[in-house]
């Protein structure tokens, strides 16, 4: 028997499982530092990756360093992974309440299709380079993954990460910068329709590049990885340590042209950059585990902090979106426009505060058990109430 999803509630916070909410509290962090820097002004200046080649200072270089080792193309493909994970999770549910598979499809689609257009509003009010709209549009496309054989899924996997490690290679090619109206007009109109514009071009490579990671999200839902990790210790041991391991190896060669230390062509930037991303993958699972193993150790004895930290997993979206605003009130000349006058180092900085501060805002409505705005509103929209 075939029911509708009215009636259907979220999962009770206190239920939800600890280790996803986790890694989506954590790699919050690392999006933040993955994407503040992308607002620094810094025209006729050569940059590689968005970093500038001639940093300001040494401890801009560090940063830089460290971004480019342990944040770069490795938060995104955790949080796309989640993604997948959680769209797994979503479809069980329909399951459990009696929705046959083309009912669950249709409501996943839709959700699909409202996170294409609430992205595409992040997108032009606040940050080009949203990842929402891609997300929707991976769930759009690939719902049927949720119901496909391991095999499929995994051949589909590799071309796209083929596919998306190409196209992301495009990012270390050295380019002379001009910055875009989105971040240096002072017309509030001008910077909506620069964002509009670099967010066109970004969309391409976002989509392509999630895939994978989403693909290998719902194979490690279907098999419950990250809710019941004492069955997958060995598993998630493995992928600590190697997925960890390659990500870091496989991001010096970026490194050293991100500081500077070693002068980026346009064919070895690419080439650099394409095995940053490749290993990229591997580095976001790697993350994934090991934060799997720490909620395992955890259990049931969650302190203060991290009952703060997973407060921010369960209102990922509100709280992604909180740092575009933050973004979007400091760097651009249409507002404050500091990303003309700081540095990497500072803008790191900046980036932790801010994720400091969603971490104190989720805690604050955990504690008046409030779910995120948005997600409420993403409900709505699923759901038609």
């Amino acid at each position: 028997m075939t029911s509708t999803t009215t009636g259907h509630g979220p999962t009770p916070l206190r239920e939800r499982a600890l280790a996803p909410d986790l890694a989506r509290g954590v790699m919050l962090l690392f999006i933040a530092l993955a994407n503040a820097h992308t607002f620094l002004i810094r025209e006729a200046e050569v940059t590689v990756r968005g970093y500038p080649v001639e940093h300001g200072s040494l401890a801009d270089s560090i940063v830089a360093g460290i971004l480019t080792l342990f944040v770069d193309a490795r938060s995104y493909t955790l949080f796309a992974a989640l993604f997948g994970y959680g769209l797994v999770q979503l479809y069980r549910r329909e399951e459990r309440v009696g929705s046959d598979w083309r009912t669950a499809r249709k409501l996943l689609r839709r959700r699909g299709f409202w996170m294409i257009l609430i992205g595409l509003l992040h997108a032009v009010l606040l940050f080009y380079g949203d990842i929402i709209a891609a997300y929707g549009l991976v769930a759009v496309i690939f719902v049927a993954a949720v119901r496909w054989k391991d095999r499929t899924i995994f051949a589909v996997a590799l071309v796209f990460l083929v596919l998306g490690s190409a196209f992301y290679g495009l990012a270390g090619i050295p380019l002379t910068d001009t910055a875009t109206s989105a971040l240096t007009s002072e017309s509030l109109i001008s910077a909506a329709l620069g964002r509009l514009e670099t967010f066109g071009l970004l969309a391409v490579i976002a989509w392509v590049s999630t895939v994978c990671a989403f693909l290998l999200g719902v194979w490690a839902a279907r098999r419950r990885v990250l809710e019941e990790p004492e069955r997958h210790l060995t598993l998630l041991r493995r992928t600590a340590v190697f997925g960890i391991g390659a990500a870091t190896l496989g991001g010096v060669p970026m490194m050293l042209m991100t500081t500077g230390l070693v002068t980026a062509g346009a064919s070895s930037g690419y080439w650099a950059s394409a095995l940053h991303a490749a290993t990229g993958y591997a580095g976001g699972l790697g993350y994934a585990s090991a934060i799997a193993l720490l909620a395992l150790r955890i259990g049931s004895r969650r302190g203060p902090f991290t009952q703060a930290v997973v407060a921010v997993g369960q209102r990922s979206m509100t709280c992604y979106l909180t740092q575009s605003v933050v973004w979007a009130v400091l760097f651009p000349a249409s507002t404050l426009g500091l990303g003309a006058t700081l540095g990497v180092a500072v803008t790191a900085v900046i980036s932790i505060a801010t994720w400091l501060l969603t971490v104190g805002l989720a805690e604050l409505m955990r504690r008046r058990d409030l779910r995120g705005p948005f997600e409420v509103l993403l409900r709505q929209l699923t759901y038609g109430r």
